[in-house]
């Protein structure tokens, strides 16, 4: 008797448990909006920057570590630059050097210049004079080759200003070349963010295009939820949106839609139950306000986890547990 007193002593302790369990499980999962909203589970994550360089080249230093706030602008690293200082001196002596050669052949061009000036004129006279009967053929034709040969001479001293000072603009465009490999060795921030990855070491050679940093975009910083058609069809972008962190279940961040899937899809395992995975849901992108952002952006984490809420009715009202916005922002928000 004992024994069976026992075994259903324990049956009703396992089945309190699993009550308790369910009762508190629908509670912390009960929504916090009613009609008029759309919610969603997601994670918080911001846009990756890749930082590569245009050129191959070594490493000379790396000024950044993983985790560090950088500003936009900020020098993060460099190649080693002294092959290309090296190429870009040659390429101000080639540059000099083809001036020097343009002089050169401008000078010869006045020199034939003034030959064809005198043979010309040797030549109008020679005419005349043949037309007269004054002198004879052959005088004639020797004016007439000596005319013909200095302005074909100088023609020929034309075309070879007109090389040199092709050579100067190629010699020219090299050099820029050059000092734009020298600007783009320095890698710079394109955005303000957080150093996500550092993916090359000081020293290591790299090739066009390969990442050395990976920056994360903080004042991109958004949340993802996939919802059913019915409620996707009902949002607009820049839908006013709330987002609630599990780490900080007290705070609704201010948010807006600013993607809707053109596209349904079959939701990712990060959902929670069986039965929504199977549905063909739309990811809808939840983007946190930026002036928030900016006042906190060394606070921004990416991978927490929590809850965006979206107003489908724009006349809806917030509930309470959705209202207490960050310290300050619904001052500055009004």
């Amino acid at each position: 008797m004992a024994k069976i007193l026992k075994f259903l002593l324990i049956v009703a302790g396992v089945g309190l448990m699993l009550f308790v369990y369910e009762y508190l499980g629908n509670e912390l999962n009960k929504p916090l909006v009613g009609e008029g909203f759309a919610y969603g589970n997601g994670r918080i994550e911001a846009t990756e920057v890749a930082i590569a360089p245009k050129i191959s080249g070594r490493v000379s230093e790396i000024l950044v570590q993983e985790g560090d706030i950088v500003e936009k602008g900020q020098v993060l690293a460099k190649l080693d630059t002294q092959e290309l200082q090296a190429r870009l001196k040659l390429a101000q002596a080639q540059i000099k050097q083809a001036q020097e050669n343009k002089k050169y052949t401008q000078a010869i061009l006045e020199q034939k210049q003034n030959e064809f000036s005198l043979a010309q004129k040797n030549y109008k006279r020679a005419k005349e004079l043949f037309d007269a009967k004054a002198i004879s053929l052959l005088a004639f034709e020797q004016e007439e080759t000596s005319y013909k040969s200095a302005s074909a001479a100088t023609k020929a001293a034309s075309a070879n200003v007109a090389q040199a000072d092709e050579a100067i603009h190629v010699a020219q465009a090299e050099k820029e070349a050059i000092e734009v490999a020298v600007e783009e060795s320095t890698l710079k921030a394109p955005v303000k963010g957080r150093v996500l990855y550092k993916l090359a070491q000081s020293g290591e050679v790299v090739g066009s295009g390969q990442n050395v940093l990976i920056l994360l975009d903080l004042l991109d910083t958004y949340m993802s939820i996939f919802l059913p058609t019915a409620e996707a069809g009902r949002i607009n972008f820049d839908s006013e949106a709330r987002i609630v962190l599990d780490a900080f279940g007290t705070i609704a961040i201010p948010a807006h839609v600013t993607f809707i899937s053109p596209k349904a899809q079959f939701t990712p395992k990060q959902i929670e139950t069986k039965e929504e995975r199977e549905k063909l849901m739309f990811r809808v992108k939840v983007t946190i306000d930026t002036r928030l952002l900016q006042e906190h952006l060394e606070k921004v984490k990416t991978g927490l986890p929590g809850m965006a809420y979206i107003r489908l009715d724009p006349t809806a009202v917030w509930p309470e547990a959705l209202s207490h916005m960050p310290k300050g922002y619904e001052t500055k928000a009004e």
